[in-house]
Formats: structure tokens, sequence, C-alpha cells
């Protein structure tokens, strides 16, 4: 008797939903652990579902279901688990916390020192350094104009890395 196994599917870019679709249309154990995001737009407040752990959706595979696991346009990589016991236990610990009403979201690894780009927002495509941190959602950025710096305060999930 096969037993199942856990694998990492390292998806194409802002796939992870569809990848959770296609497998639950061809009955493969997927999990996508997502938090709510709540937004602001011209006055209305949006909530949406967005994924822990953008680019990654795990898979509980047969051995005979790897190969139709990757043969659709959503996976890039299928990663393998090597300590199931430890991957088990730690995914288990994240879904309790997702499931326990509280706050989680994904820590980024921006810190000081950083150079980061604002992705959104009126100052989009500018870049900077990181100055400061202010717990997990808050950054102070410096951003150098014509030799003279000036420092804004932005959310951490508005930069990336560059």
């Amino acid at each position: 008797m096969s037993e199942l196994a856990w694998f990492v599917a390292h998806v194409r870019p802002r796939r992870e939903k569809k990848l959770k679709q296609y497998c639950e249309r061809e009955r493969i154990l997927a999990t996508l652990p997502c938090y709510r995001n709540v937004r602001k737009y011209r006055g209305k407040t949006v909530t949406f579902e967005k994924p822990l752990f953008p680019g990654y959706v795990f898979l509980e595979l047969l051995p005979d279901q790897r190969a139709k696991a990757v043969q659709n346009d959503h996976v890039a990589n299928l990663l393998i688990v090597h300590d199931q016991a430890l991957f088990i236990r730690q995914l288990g610990e994240i879904l309790r916390a997702l499931e326990s009403g509280l706050e989680v979201y994904l820590a980024p690894e921006i810190g000081a020192g950083a150079r980061v780009k604002i992705r959104s927002g009126p100052m989009r495509g500018m870049e900077g350094w990181v100055e400061e941190r202010y717990g997990m959602t808050t950054v102070l950025l410096r951003l150098d104009f014509i030799g003279q710096a000036a420092a804004v305060k932005l959310q951490a999930d508005e930069l990336e890395l560059v």
C-alpha cells in the first residue's frame, strides 16, 4: 500500500488559488494557508484572503499523483519535503494559529539597512533604504533626493527587497 507524502509546489506568480482549485478537481490533497487582509478603497472596506506563503502550495500526494500534480500551467517546481514529521508538525502549528482567529501574517524579511523598492501607492517604483522597523507592519524608509534625504513611514507589505 502506498503512503501519502508531503511536497511543496512552487507556483508561478499569483497562481496559488488556481492550483488549489485544480487539485480539488483532480482529487489531490492541497493545503493553502491564507490570512485575511483588510483594505480601504475609496471609502469601502474590502477583505481579501491572501496566501500566507506567497508562491507555495502544500500537497499531500500518493506516488502516482506526482506527475498529475505538476501537469498544469500553475506549478513551476515540485519540492521534496525531506523531514516529513517536522513539516507536518510545523504546518499543523500554522493551521492552528490561523484557525484560532489570531492575526497571523507573513513577516517580511525587510530589516534595517535593506534596500527596497516601493510596490504600491503614490511612491510606487521609488527605491530607498530601511532605516527602522516599527513592529511587524511599519517601516521607516529613507529616500535620497538630489543629495538630500527624506524619510517616510510605509507599510512593510508595500515594499519588496531589491
